[in-house]
């Protein structure tokens, strides 16, 4: 609507001047008036058309196309009987109807409007032009056929349109693709085929971040590293597809009870390795033994019914330490829980530059 407001805008100013060149408004009307009543009429009717269809697209959700075209339609035709007597080739302006399909990209609509429009001129020039201002049959069928060529480019643009549309969705889909596809192989190289747990490299990378946030912004961290007591008695029992099982099934029950803002990742072998953020030590211990006491409580009927269990170290990450003094002390709980007899907690904690170890299952 706001190019028709242009338009309406740009028709009064020019019939301002106009009027204001002139003595009157004795204009000659289509039916050859001498007052200048319809030419106000006329105006005035195209105001009211205006504001109609602004309401109406304002005040209701339903039928918008409907209501601007119907309003083109009607603007278009007293546009015409305004502009016509002091307007060679006027009727053009009843083009502007048609080109509201151009808005819409709409063939069905431009096909309806160009037919119904041809039409309704036959019946204006049969009806009106023809009896009152004596004009000749060529100009009707000059008019008619610029309809004609008209709506065939209109159609050409629409078609151009909806080709052009076809290419950028096409397009659209493949950079899609592509970007699934980036995700996907980005994904297995962080991924690990076996467990579905982060792999090795990865949880490095996402450990010296970390560990980066802790040393300048305060970040609480923890890590925990698991090994599977006595795998390799259960691959050489029950044979390696078993011991892939016995994997998965540990790796998904961590990854089922880490939070949101924690990090799960399969560290080699049988060992996993858990870091915990933003939470206390205490916290972090009471998360990692429930973990050993539910892969305890799992049942393995294919390793002949026996409990799996987990020896975890775990180590809360001092300001200062670096990656390879947290590595050696929760390394050396590990070994400790191994010792202490296996499916066991042990906590590393730092006492007069010695590593002290406190087992608490």
């Amino acid at each position: 609507m706001n190019w028709y407001w242009i338009v309406v805008i740009f028709l009064l100013a020019a019939q301002i001047f106009y009027v204001l060149g002139v003595d009157s408004l004795a204009v000659k009307t289509m039916v050859d008036l001498k007052q200048g009543h319809l030419f106000v009429t006329s105006n005035i009717l195209i105001l009211i058309c205006m504001v109609a269809a602004e309401t109406w697209l304002r005040l209701n959700k339903n039928y918008h196309k409907q209501a601007v075209v119907s309003c083109g339609f009607i603007v278009s035709y007293l546009f015409y009987f305004v502009i016509e007597p002091f307007v060679d080739g006027a009727q053009m302006t009843l083009m502007m109807s048609i080109m509201v399909a151009l808005v819409y990209f709409d063939r069905k609509l431009l096909y309806s409007l160009g037919i119904f429009s041809m039409i309704f001129y036959a019946a204006v020039y049969f009806g009106m032009e023809r009896i009152f201002l004596h004009k000749p049959l060529l100009e009707f069928l000059m008019v008619e056929g610029v309809f004609i060529v008209f709506v065939v480019m209109a159609q050409g643009v629409i078609i151009r349109a909806h080709d052009a549309r076809d290419s950028l969705e096409q397009l659209a889909k493949s950079e899609q693709g592509l970007m699934v596809e980036r995700a996907i192989s980005d994904k297995l190289l962080k991924i690990d085929a076996l467990t579905g747990l982060y792999n090795h490299k990865t949880f490095h990378e996402y450990l010296d971040s970390l560990l980066e946030q802790c040393e300048s912004n305060g970040l609480r961290l923890q890590l925990a590293l698991f090994d599977i007591d006595n795998f390799k008695c259960v691959n050489d029992m029950y044979g390696h597809w078993v011991g892939d099982l016995v994997l998965k099934e540990v790796a998904a029950k961590l990854g089922g009870m880490i939070g949101l803002n924690d990090f799960a990742a399969r560290y080699g072998g049988e060992e996993f390795a858990v870091i915990f953020t933003d939470q206390s030590f205490q916290e972090a211990y009471d998360t990692v033994e429930e973990m050993r006491t539910n892969i305890a409580g799992m049942e393995h009927s294919y390793a002949g019914g026996k409990p799996i269990t987990v020896s975890i170290g775990l180590c809360n990450y001092q300001l200062g330490d670096g990656k390879e003094l947290l590595f050696r002390k929760t390394d050396h709980a590990l070994y400790a829980a191994k010792r202490s007899g296996k499916n066991a907690v042990v906590t590393a904690e730092v006492t007069t530059g010695d590593d002290h170890f406190l087992s608490y299952a």
